[in-house]
């Protein structure tokens, strides 16, 4: 799949949220999280990408499985589409 700039430049921006899930990006860009994290590498500065690893491992709300719940928000009202 081709991506446009505009959209790697979206979805490096949902990736840096803490609060969007990898779920929420594989919804709207048919990405997996393993995909996301070898564009995150691809795109960003080596430093920039080990804090932005080092801050999304793990994290529960990355991954909707580990929050808790099994329907919720993962979108930005403001988020188009």
């Amino acid at each position: 799949m081709e991506l446009s700039p505009a959209d790697i430049d979206r979805i490096i921006q949902m990736a840096w949220e803490d609060r969007t899930s990898f779920d929420a990006i594989q919804a709207q860009f048919g990405l997996t999280s393993g995909e996301v994290i070898k564009l995150m590498r691809a795109e960003m500065k080596p430093s920039s990408f080990r804090l932005w690893r080092a801050r999304t491992t793990g994290r529960k709300t990355k991954h909707v499985a580990l929050r808790g719940f099994e329907f919720g928000r993962f979108r930005c009202p403001d988020q188009k589409s």
